[in-house]
C-alpha cells in the first residue's frame, strides 16, 4: 500500500485480526503513532474480540483514543451490511460496509473471500495488513526494524506467519 500525501489523513476501518495481532505483541499503541492515519473499529468487530484480556486492552485503546468505535448509521450502510452478511462474517461485513459507504480504507489480514471482495469494491491498495502497518510504523520512526522483527517472531508463536524472513527484506 502506498503512503498518502503528507497533508492527507486516511481513515482505516480495522478488523479484529489486526487488533488481536497488535494486542499479542503489545503494540496497539502503533495505531496512535501513524499520524497520517486514523483508525476506527465497528461495534461488530469490538464484539468479536471475546478473549477477556484482549478486550480489556482494546477497551483501554478506545478510551485513550488510539482508535474510535464506529456504528453503522446510514440506511445505505445498513443495507450494504445486510447484503454482505450473506457472504462475510459480521465484523468483516461491517468493516466493508463502512469503508465502501464512507470512502475509507480497511485494515485486515484476511486473504480469501473478504480480501477479494474489498479489492473488487474498493480497488487495489485499499487494504492494509499487519505487515503493512509495521512497515508504516518503521517509516514513521515509531518502531525500529529490529522491534518489528521481534514482533514478527512473537506473532509466529501465535501462528500468524508473514511471507518474509525480516522486515529488512520488504523495505525499499
Amino acid at each position: 500500500m502506498s503512503c498518502p500525501p503528507a497533508s492527507t489523513v486516511h481513515v482505516v476501518v480495522t478488523d479484529a485480526n489486526i487488533l488481536i495481532n497488535l494486542v499479542h505483541v503489545g503494540r496497539l499503541d502503533l495505531l496512535g503513532k501513524l499520524l497520517r492515519y486514523s483508525f476506527v473499529v465497528p461495534e461488530q468487530v469490538i464484539a468479536e474480540v471475546k478473549d477477556p484480556p484482549q478486550s480489556v486492552v482494546l477497551a483501554k485503546a478506545l478510551d485513550e483514543g488510539l482508535l474510535t468505535a464506529e456504528k453503522l448509521t446510514q440506511i445505505a450502510e445498513l443495507e450494504l451490511y445486510a447484503e454482505l452478511l450473506m457472504k462475510l462474517g459480521s465484523g468483516e461485513a461491517a468493516c466493508l460496509a463502512l469503508a465502501q459507504s464512507r470512502g475509507w480504507l480497511i485494515a485486515s489480514d484476511e486473504r480469501r473471500v473478504f480480501f477479494r471482495e474489498v479489492v473488487r469494491r474498493l480497488g487495489p491498495g485499499s487494504i492494509l495488513n499487519t505487515a503493512g502497518l509495521f512497515v508504516l510504523a518503521i517509516h514513521s520512526g515509531a518502531i525500529t526494524v529490529d522491534e518489528a522483527d521481534d514482533a514478527k517472531a512473537l506473532l509466529e508463536r501465535h501462528r500468524f506467519r508473514m511471507r518474509f524472513a525480516s522486515f529488512r527484506d520488504v523495505l525499499p
